[in-house]
């Protein structure tokens, strides 16, 4: 899954001239000017919910509704920013099918695609408009009118249109931009009137709209977007407005405000350099065992997941800075890359994990039961993993080990980094503070941090923007597939799977639920699938008498698998992108890995059996 590819904007040629060159200017001051507009809106959120943490804790006090105004910037941030995601690595686009396929099915398929995005924004757009005027009263807290977030979210799906139709315009694609506003324009007029008896699920029907928008290489999240508005023909209980409307439900939670701040942390943190320490380190502690710098890279994600939270944030670190010694050490460019995504895949199992936090947010299971069960899941995983290295490497041992001196001053620079954990961690264990508001406090570390690093002001700019673009994308995410969850839910779909294990017991139970997740992750992003089949499969296992904390960990450890496999496998293309590895290649060499992270996965199953029949 690529965030590249035929949804980005195209720049005019100097010597281009008309209407496209102008297209392509407007477009540009248009991008600025969003992403200028995202940071200073993440910057706003930032500084109200630390301000509100601080005087909670320190003063007694608060600032009132805050949570309601934390909530309406958090809208307005994927507003803003939501046709900057299109282009971010976060835009989820299935690229490999798209690239196979020859020039008219690949330009047909390219139109579709835009079809797809403009079926969605259309939906955000007018949909957003029906819930404004609809929704009445003000908000008690802010003193202002309620329908202000969908008016904001409305907003976003028409800078969506407008941005898309400026980028094709710009690339000289006008036949084509005209075809694709064509089919969104009459399937937006078909949902509005036509009615069809299938006698098929709606959410049946939405799995295979949402499938054909995929291979043709549209963004995921708008894809089940426009899937969930095009099966309102086909007897679905959600009205474009009842769409609209669950989408921001699903995105307007303070749980999820967290996934911003450990977004920030996690850059702000990179360009402190406190990763480098980090690095050195681990390179005190295994770097001088068989597959040194190998090792080395997954210990420093071991070290560096207590503090970002993010396995994407930390391949493209991993990418960056891990990749190219590997190679010098004598690694293929292949297995290098391979190496760095798969040791990524521990920031969102260890404490702080953004996946654990949406699944959280998704099932109301206990955030700190969950971070610590993902913390053991997390180094049993870096265990099998360091087996796997070590198994695959060529790179021989480099003699003795690091000093015990060596090894302390190692620590010391990386002690910093350790301050962080212990903010967030103990913060959330201990109940000093809630998740919100220990990631805000981690954002707020981190960029004092990355202050004392040297990052200037254009610096800061760049990342709170990177931040906001990445806010809005799993915002968009979760959003987006609230609907498809609401349709899974009246279909029943959690009340099929218990039927098709009753009486299998815990083992029938986890089986069922390790294949059905492990497919999911073929095909589906983390976040998605999260949202998706946390609460479908959560029922049954607890009914199987499963602990539902240790299931919960076993879900997500089952998808994180699924950011190494193909076709979809989204760490894969990330660190590819950065490492100009092909991806095929990349698919190939992580496939020991792969296999390592299931053998961790299967003793946890086993754990979990275990505890069952205790």
């Amino acid at each position: 899954m690529s965030g590249a590819g035929h949804g980005g904007a195209m720049k005019a040629a100097p010597g281009d001239r008309g209407i496209p060159r102008y297209a392509a200017l407007l477009l540009g001051a248009a991008e600025a000017g969003l992403g200028a507009a995202s940071a200073l809106l993440l910057g706003m959120l930032l500084a109200l919910v630390a301000t509100g943490a601080v005087l909670r804790y320190v003063f007694g006090t608060g600032i009132l509704g805050a949570e309601d105004a934390a909530l309406w910037l958090h809208v307005a941030i994927l507003s803003v920013a939501l046709p900057l995601t299109l282009r971010s690595a976060l835009a989820m686009r299935l690229t490999v099918l798209r690239e196979r396929m020859p020039d008219r099915a690949g330009r047909a398929a390219d139109v579709l695609a835009d079809a797809v995005v403009l079926l969605s924004g259309l939906v955000i757009l007018l949909g957003g408009r029906k819930v404004a005027d609809l929704v009445g009263g003000i908000s008690p807290g802010l003193g202002l009118p309620e329908w202000i977030p969908f008016a904001l979210f409305s907003a976003g799906g028409g800078l969506v249109v407008v941005l898309v139709a400026l980028a094709r315009v710009a690339e000289r694609r006008i036949a084509g931009l005209a075809l694709a506003a064509g089919i969104a324009a009459a399937l937006y007029l078909a949902g509005q009137g036509l009615r069809v008896e299938t006698g098929m699920p709606p959410s049946a029907l939405l799995a295979g709209i949402a499938a054909l928008g995929l291979v043709a290489g549209a963004p995921l999240p708008h894809t089940l977007f426009a899937a969930a508005y095009l099966v309102l023909p086909f007897g679905a209980p959600l009205p474009e407005p009842a769409i609209v409307n669950t989408a921001v439900a699903g995105m307007s939670k303070f749980l999820l405000l967290a996934v911003p701040f450990f977004l920030l942390a996690g850059l702000f943190l990179s360009a402190s350099g406190i990763a480098t320490a980090l690095v050195r380190f681990a390179d005190t502690l295994v770097g001088h065992r068989r597959g040194g710098v190998g090792q080395t890279t997954l210990v420093t994600n071991l070290l560096f997941a207590g503090a970002s939270g993010s396995s994407i944030a930390s391949a493209a670190f991993g990418a960056s800075t891990f990749q190219p010694e590997l190679v010098r050490r004598g690694y293929t460019p292949a297995r290098a890359a391979a190496i760095v995504a798969a040791t990524s895949v521990l920031d969102n199992v260890i404490p702080p994990s953004i996946a654990i936090l949406i699944l959280a947010g998704a099932t109301n299971l206990s955030v700190g039961a969950l971070l610590l069960g993902g913390l053991w899941a997390g180094l049993l995983m870096a265990a099998a993993l360091f087996v796997a290295i070590g198994l695959t490497s060529a790179e021989p041992a480099r003699g003795s080990a690091a000093s015990a001196g060596d090894r302390w001053q190692g620590a010391l620079g990386a002690v910093p980094a350790f301050g962080l954990g212990l903010i967030v961690v103990a913060g959330i264990r201990f109940g000093v503070v809630t998740v919100t508001e220990a990631a805000s406090m981690a954002a707020l570390y981190t960029l004092g941090l990355a202050l004392r690093g040297g990052v200037g002001i254009a610096g800061l700019f760049r990342l709170f923007r990177q931040g906001a673009i990445e806010t809005a994308a799993i915002a968009l995410l979760i959003a987006t597939a609230a609907p498809a969850a609401f349709l899974l839910a009246v279909d029943d779909v959690s009340g099929a799977i218990s039927v098709l294990v009753a009486g299998a017991g815990p083992l029938g139970v986890l089986a069922l639920s390790c294949a059905i997740l492990l497919l999911a992750g073929l095909v589906l992003d983390i976040g998605a699938a999260l949202l998706l089949f946390g609460p479908l499969l959560l029922p049954p296992a607890t009914q199987a008498g499963l602990d539902p904390i240790t299931f919960g960990v076993i879900v997500v450890v089952a998808l994180m698998i699924g950011g190494l496999t193909p076709p979809l496998g989204v760490l894969v293309f990330v660190t590819a992108g950065i490492t100009k590895v092909p991806t095929d290649a990349l698919f190939r060499a992580v496939i020991p890995y792969i296999l390592a992270l299931a053998a961790a996965l299967a003793i946890i199953c086993v754990f979990a059996y275990a505890t069952a029949q205790a």
